[in-house]
């Protein structure tokens, strides 16, 4: 629905002036900025829910694959010597468990949460302690499955898996099985991912994914869809099939919002 006239000032303050700035520049409308705004958003979301298929396709392909590869329980936060996480994973791997044992926290009833006092403070609880710092030592009483805190990692981590610190320790002794094509090297695998990656944190900052950018991310998602355990690389895998409607969508919907894109420059 085109926006009324009356509510482009108001429209414009809050999506911010700067923001617009770009887009008010090329149209010279204000009301045509606002409405390539939007449908920026929109083929950005449909993006989105692409790259989110492919994150959660990707982390479990990499879990299933380790899972067999460390061979133990508690891999994650605790994996057998001498395989030793570089520090930014150690950190992500915390800061997923400490999120999973917050949202186990929050589904507690307070008897529930007054109950864990007994194994935080097994001689009493001490004085003076804030109601933060005892929470935060009753979620310390608080097990959580590795499924839980793996939902909890980002993209982040699972590309920097493919990275050239994990080259000798990952991915020639277990994540060249995640992608079995033997022409593939990891440092391409990397490469796709990271341009994955960068395309994700700008849509999730509402930051536009167009032109070179948004071509670049589909022939990157094009090579997940095509070689993610695929010993040859094809268009009808599995997750090709499961991804081929929301791409043809997509693809339209790109195609609309670039030709609208550049009707102006012309």
């Amino acid at each position: 629905m085109a926006i009324d006239v009356a509510d482009v000032a108001t429209v414009r303050r809050l999506l911010s002036v700067e923001r617009l700035r770009a887009l008010t520049e090329l149209t010279g409308d204000p009301c045509s900025a606002i409405e390539l705004h939007q449908e920026t958003l929109r083929v950005g979301a449909s993006l989105m829910a692409v790259i989110a298929t492919l994150e959660l396709a990707l982390r479990n392909s990499v879990c299933e694959n380790l899972t067999q590869h460390f061979a133990v329980e508690n891999w994650l936060r605790q994996p057998p010597a001498p395989f030793q996480w570089r520090a930014p994973e150690l950190k992500k791997v915390a800061s997923a468990h400490d999120s999973a044992c917050r949202a186990e926290y929050a589904k507690l009833t307070q008897a529930e949460k007054h109950a864990l006092d007994a194994f935080a403070y097994p001689s009493g609880r001490p004085a003076g302690k804030s109601h933060l710092a005892r929470a935060k030592d009753r979620r310390k009483q608080i097990t959580v499955s590795d499924g839980k805190i793996i939902a909890e990692i980002t993209l982040y981590f699972w590309k920097r898996l493919y990275g050239p610190e994990y080259e000798q320790s990952l991915w020639r002794t277990s994540l060249k099985r995640t992608f079995p094509f033997k022409k593939i090297s990891r440092a391409i695998v990397a490469i796709n991912l990271e341009n994955i990656y960068q395309a994700r944190n700008r849509l999730a900052h509402h930051e536009p994914v167009l032109h070179k950018r948004f071509l670049d991310t589909i022939g990157s998602v094009d090579f997940v869809i095509r070689h993610l355990e695929s010993p040859i690389p094809t268009a009808t895998t599995p997750l090709a099939k499961l991804l081929a409607e929301d791409l043809s969508r997509l693809d339209a919907k790109a195609k609309t919002l670039h030709e609208r894109l550049n009707s102006f420059r012309t």
